[in-house]
């Protein structure tokens, strides 16, 4: 017998209750190692890693920035693709697996050498990290409903301000080995890390579970009421969708898909400049000698904390008032005032007050964006192909996060690019696909959309997915 809307309804106490226990928490951890993973080269730079490996800070500039630039490369070419594979070989297989091979790569450049074995760790990690975040977060789009949505997103990328913080305090307390077994503190960071990372994702064998239509930790009757739930909410692709061309070819013509890439890059490249060089940042507030270094980590750990708590307030709110596009634009003026505060001044309680504002800035407009997207593209496959579009876009921007931060103390160049970015983020996407989504929601409401399903059958009406007359948009 087919689940009844009141027994849709009862399965959201076990979905809300049980899933983020034992699947969300999980999922964040993995993602805090995958962020702490790629980023963590910021701390090793100040554990001085370049003159180890023969590079002259003076004369070779380009060296490592390069470091930085060639994982954004691999990182966004495989990222579009990732969400295919997950599909295929679930999620309880393939996150797992490339977890253990980012794992590999981050324990191996513990004993790199020279620049171009640590170009080819990097170069490897890119690869191999790339299927996690857009593959988790088209994920868990297949398990909540859209008002649900935002704030789970926002927790799992919670763990990347997280991670930041962690990371500060970790790299502060590796520092200190430096010169055991004969390895310098930076080595360690990575081979510590790595070695982290491994066990991790041996565990999420068992920590990770698969789509809902294919959960082995519901009842047969338990993942029927799932469907059921996420159809009532217009997420007709629910049950089973089988892949066809002709949803790549509608991710490609949906104007929504460049809306959110434009969007999306806007956060991200501040994000991946800031998680990178805010140790060289602080560093350059003055704290200079060895015992000052672990004290520079150290400070880099609150305003990610601060970020942390931010995101998940702000997902709560925007779930709460369904709107996505209002605080993209608050946050992002949030971050503009704080890297202004860093261009406009060199005293150090300015600019570390300054840090604050630019991380609370940017990290929450990362996961509404990512709930923004999800929430107005209906179909199981359209979605992953336009979240792998928009994510793996986004990353290809950290190139330029890579190659801006080059003139100390004030990194004008730097913090510059970063404000133009967060004005694209607030007027050139946010605004934009506010305003057009608001348009056509009100035409869907007035009746003048609903020409489309004239002469259709049921199953061709829930094939239109999002350009189904009845299927409002989030603003």
């Amino acid at each position: 017998m087919a689940p009844t809307g009141t027994q849709a309804d009862a399965v959201k106490g076990l979905l809300l209750a049980r899933l983020p226990v034992a699947d969300l928490g999980q999922l964040s951890l993995l993602y805090l190692m995958c962020f702490l993973d790629r980023t963590n080269i910021g701390n090793a730079k100040v554990a001085h890693l370049e003159r180890s490996i023969g590079i002259d800070p003076a004369t070779d500039t380009e060296k490592f920035p390069a470091t930085l630039t060639i994982f954004f490369v691999s990182y966004a070419l495989f990222e579009a693709l990732c969400n295919f594979l997950l599909k295929k070989f679930r999620p309880s297989i393939f996150i797992p697996v490339i977890m253990i091979l980012w794992g590999s790569c981050m324990l191996g450049m513990g004993f790199v050498k020279n620049w171009s074995g640590l170009m080819a760790g990097r170069w490897f990690l890119g690869v191999c990290e790339a299927g996690l975040f857009p593959g988790i977060n088209y994920y868990l789009s297949c398990w909540y409903r859209r008002d649900e949505f935002g704030v789970r997103a926002a927790i799992f990328f919670s763990a990347a301000a997280i991670s930041g913080s962690f990371g500060g305090l970790l790299a502060a307390a590796i520092q200190k080995m430096d010169g055991l077994a004969g390895l310098q503190g930076w080595a360690w960071i990575f081979i510590i890390e790595g070695m982290l990372t491994i066990i991790i994702a041996l565990a999420s064998f068992w920590m990770v579970h698969d789509f809902p239509d294919e959960a082995k930790f519901l009842s047969e009757d338990d993942r029927a009421r799932v469907i059921l739930r996420l159809k009532r909410d217009g997420q007709h692709s629910a049950e089973h969708e089988d892949f066809k061309w002709d949803y790549l070819w509608a991710a490609f013509k949906d104007w929504k898909t460049y809306a959110g890439m434009l969007i999306y890059m806007g956060p991200l490249m501040p994000l991946y400049a800031f998680s990178t060089f805010l140790p060289s940042i602080i560093q350059n507030m003055s704290f200079t000698d060895k015992e000052q270094i672990v004290k520079n980590q150290l400070l880099s750990v609150p305003p990610y904390a601060l970020a942390a708590l931010l995101t998940v307030v702000v997902g709560f709110w925007s779930d709460k008032c369904q709107r996505r596009g209002v605080f993209n634009m608050g946050c992002a003026a949030i971050g503009i005032t704080g890297f202004i505060m860093l261009m406009a001044t060199t005293k150090p309680g300015v600019q570390y007050a300054g840090t604050f504002l630019g991380a609370c800035g940017i990290y929450p407009s990362i996961s509404l964006t990512i709930a923004w997207v999800a929430n107005n593209v209906e179909g199981v496959y359209k979605r992953g192909i336009v979240l792998g579009f928009v994510i793996g876009w986004g990353n290809l921007n950290g190139v330029v996060s890579s190659n801006i931060y080059r003139n100390p103390p004030r990194y004008f160049a730097g913090h510059g690019t970063v404000v133009a970015y967060l004005f694209v983020c607030m007027f050139g996407g946010s605004a934009l696909m506010w305003v057009l989504l608001g348009r056509e929601n009100r035409k869907r409401r007035n009746g003048e959309r609903d020409h489309w399903i004239e002469g259709k059958t049921d199953a061709e009406i829930n094939a239109l997915g999002d350009k189904r007359p009845d299927f409002i948009y989030t603003l």
